[in-house]
Parts: C-alpha cells; sequence; structure tokens
C-alpha cells in the first residue's frame, strides 16, 4: 500500500519562517554585505573584497579578545558545571523544599541582563556596595575600577551567581526522573553514595549536562551586556571580551565594514567550537 504524505502542515510552520527569515536571515545578509563593502559615508560603497577578513584575522586586537572569551568561558565551566550538580543533588526530592528551591533557583534566571550588570556594578563599590564594603573591611585592597584582577573576579562572580541556576534546574530535572528502582537496587548492593553518583545519577544526567555545557559556554563566549554595565571592558581592555570589542569597533570608530567581517568570524568560531563541543560529548555518551 502506497503511503501519502499531508503537507499541509507546512502552511503552519510558514509564519515562523517568514518570521526567522525577516529576524535573521534577512540581518545577517545585511552584515555578510556590509564585510566585503568599504565606504566613505553619504552612502556611496566601493568592493573591499576579503580586506577585512584578512585585517581581522591579522590583528593582535582581535586574538588577544578572543582569547579573553576562551579563558573567561573556561573558567565558567570549570565553575558552574561542577557547582549545579553539587547544588541539584542536595536539593530535596519531595515535600515542601521542592516548589521553594525551584523557585529560588529560578529567580536569577528572570532578572534582565543589564539589570544584573547594574546590581553588580552597586554590589560591588567600595563606598556603598555590600561586597566591596565588606571586603574593603577586612582589610583587601579591592577595586574593580582599577585592579584587572579584582575585575576578573567580580564579573565571574556575577556570571556564576546568574547562571548557575540554570545548570541546576537542568541537572535537578535529569535527577528526577530517576526510577526509585534504580536506588533500591543500589541499596541493596551496598553501593556507597560515590557509586550511586558515578553509575546512577552521572549517566542519567548525561543528555542534560551536554544541554547545559552548550548552553553555558554559547552565553559565557557571547557574553556582552553584564561586563559591559560593569566595568565597560575595562580597567584597560581587560575585560573587552570579543562582543564588546565588536561594538567598540562599529559604533565608538564607526568601522561598519571591519565590524561586520568582525562579527561573522566571530560567529563561524561560536559555531564552530560549539560543535566541537557537542560532537565529542555525544561521542562519549555513545561509548558509555
Amino acid at each position: 500500500m502506497e503511503r501519502t504524505w499531508n503537507n499541509k502542515a507546512w502552511f503552519m510552520v510558514l509564519p515562523v519562517l517568514l518570521l526567522v527569515a525577516f529576524s535573521a536571515i534577512i540581518p545577517l545578509m545585511t552584515v555578510v554585505n556590509y564585510s566585503v563593502q568599504d565606504t566613505f559615508g553619504n552612502n556611496v560603497f566601493f568592493w573591499a573584497g576579503s580586506e577585512w577578513f584578512e585585517e581581522i584575522l591579522h590583528s593582535d586586537r582581535f586574538w588577544e579578545a578572543m582569547g579573553r572569551n576562551l579563558v573567561f568561558s573556561a573558567i565558567i565551566l570549570t565553575i558552574e558545571i561542577p557547582l549545579g550538580i553539587f547544588i541539584a543533588l542536595n536539593m530535596p526530592k519531595k515535600g515542601w523544599g521542592v516548589p521553594v528551591c525551584l523557585v529560588l533557583m529560578a529567580l536569577p534566571l528572570l532578572i534582565p541582563w543589564n539589570v544584573v550588570g547594574t546590581i553588580w556594578q552597586v554590589f560591588g563599590r567600595i563606598d556603598i556596595g555590600l561586597l566591596g564594603h565588606t571586603v574593603s573591611g577586612l582589610g583587601f585592597d579591592y577595586n574593580y575600577v582599577n585592579d584587572p584582577i579584582d575585575a576578573w573576579v567580580t564579573v565571574i562572580l556575577m556570571d556564576v551567581w546568574h547562571w548557575t541556576s540554570l545548570v541546576v534546574l537542568l541537572c535537578y530535572a535529569g535527577l528526577v526522573s530517576i526510577p526509585d528502582a534504580y536506588y533500591q537496587a543500589a541499596k541493596i548492593d551496598g553501593a556507597s553514595r560515590w557509586a550511586i553518583f558515578r553509575y546512577i545519577q552521572l549517566p542519567k544526567m548525561n543528555r542534560v549536562l551536554l544541554i547545559a555545557v552548550l548552553l553555558r559556554f554559547m552565553d559565557s563566549f557571547m557574553i556582552y551586556t553584564e561586563p559591559f554595565v560593569v566595568t565597560g571592558g575595562g580597567p584597560g581592555n581587560t575585560t573587552t571580551f570579543l562582543s564588546i570589542d565588536l561594538v567598540k569597533l562599529a559604533i565608538g570608530e564607526f568601522n561598519l565594514g571591519e565590524a561586520a567581517a568582525m562579527s561573522i568570524v566571530y560567529f563561524l568560531i561560536v559555531m564552530l567550537l560549539s560543535w566541537v563541543f557537542y560532537t565529542v560529548m555525544t561521542a562519549y555518551d555513545a561509548e558509555q
């Protein structure tokens, strides 16, 4: 019997495709157009070819900013993934504590990025901020405006506070999906707490951990609003990540061609690194 297909459902998807084309594809094509042209103003453009891409790839400024991005993302993943797993493992699975913990975990995720930056900008001030005033009161010379290390510590703490909850909620969802029969069998066998985590809980969290790592890597590698509000990319260029440098290049210096080329290279790097993360982690998951 020949199988027939009903393709009318695609008409329901058509508005979404049109919206995506308008909000993503068309702006992307505009950026591509700017990346291969140059202008002296008055909307007069001339062909530049791959000139901007060559300039970006040979620019120390670009590679230094990308290095800061990679270091920041590595630190964030090293802290937030283990911390998120630890918190999720210690959250209650039954009773009134479940909704309380879930709401508390979700609260930082509900705060807009610019508000998070403003909160930590005030929080870290040594004159009126709780963090800055307390640390200074303990005898430490803390000033995230002038000291590069303090600026990095402040931005990292801010990101950990804002986004660890996402890892916690994803890990918790993986943990509560584990049937009680697994724990009962482990109890009968006399398995230790570490053995339960290693052979039951961690394998069941592999999928959600893959999502958590990918989301946190992409978010941290593309971070802009929070460090820009707190430090403005300073002191100097200490916290000038690729996204901040891109905005400075496009708006501050009004170098649209180079900024467009940089944004495309930036986009391709994010896609490539995300693909590498996904390939490595899914390959490891398949071996288990």
